[in-house]
């Protein structure tokens, strides 16, 4: 990497525009996953900018899932460029739900449009393997002892397993990112109920339909019944909560 590359920044902002400048390079596809940049003096030289600068921008970089910093010098340390999803897309979705700029809604009308999607593609690319790991969590679900917290974390399970079983990893990984950042608000719907195993049973049913619409292939069937588990579910538990009415 030379040293032409690099432009120094201006005094305004400064761990903005070195961000800024590392970002430019990965969408014009200078710099790419897995490669590594300058050592922290090199890179603070090159672009003219003090070392704690520089840290804060990498700092930021890092928890957006962006780099990887690495302790320690030599060819194992220093700021890589990640090759594969982090949870920085999940912590930054999981903050803007709780702070309510995202509604309800909106994410039933997100995850209706994903998760049908999914189901009608994993009706016609989904393996017997695929069938097999979804029944395993669906039998998991069904003990009897089980606790709200891990109902719900196989719920999900089953939900993002789904979308894993459509081959896309983009698409997976929405739906992890997703249920992982709205999992308060699903314990906080079962919490609400008051009946909440009466509602499981119902779940469990709903699951078990969606499971064979996709094994037997019905593409048109499996997107009109994962559908309708969603919308039923966010009525029965009032998913939005007492205060925002649908």
């Amino acid at each position: 990497m030379s040293a032409e590359a690099w432009e120094p920044v201006q005094r305004v902002r400064t761990y903005e525009q070195v961000m800024s400048q590392i970002e430019d390079r990965i969408l014009d596809g200078r710099l790419k996953a897995g490669d590594k940049l300058p050592s922290e003096r090199d890179l603070s030289a090159l672009l003219g900018v003090s070392r704690p600068s520089l840290r804060e921008s990498l700092r930021v970089l890092e928890a957006l899932g962006i780099v990887d910093i690495r302790p320690g010098g030599g060819a194992e340390g220093g700021a890589v460029l990640v090759g594969e999803p982090g949870s920085g897309f999940v912590n930054l979705l999981k903050l803007q739900l709780a702070l309510g700029q995202f509604d309800q809604k909106e994410v039933l009308e997100t995850r209706v449009a994903l998760e049908t999607w999914c189901c009608e593609e994993a009706a016609a690319r989904a393996s017997e393997q695929d069938h097999h790991e979804l029944e395993l969590i669906l039998d998991a679900m069904d003990n009897p002892d089980i606790s709200t917290a891990e109902f719900n974390r196989l719920d999900a399970a089953f939900h993002v397993r789904i979308a894993e079983s459509t081959g896309n990893t983009l698409s997976s990984h929405l739906m992890g990112s997703l249920r992982t950042a709205i999992n308060r608000q699903m314990i906080e719907a079962y919490a609400r109920l008051e009946d909440w195993k009466k509602t499981a049973t119902v779940v469990r049913s709903e699951h078990r339909h969606i499971l064979d619409a996709i094994r037997q292939g019905d593409a048109n069937e499996s997107r009109r019944a994962v559908g309708d588990h969603i919308r039923s579910f966010y009525n029965i538990g009032n998913v939005e909560g007492p205060n925002n009415p649908r």
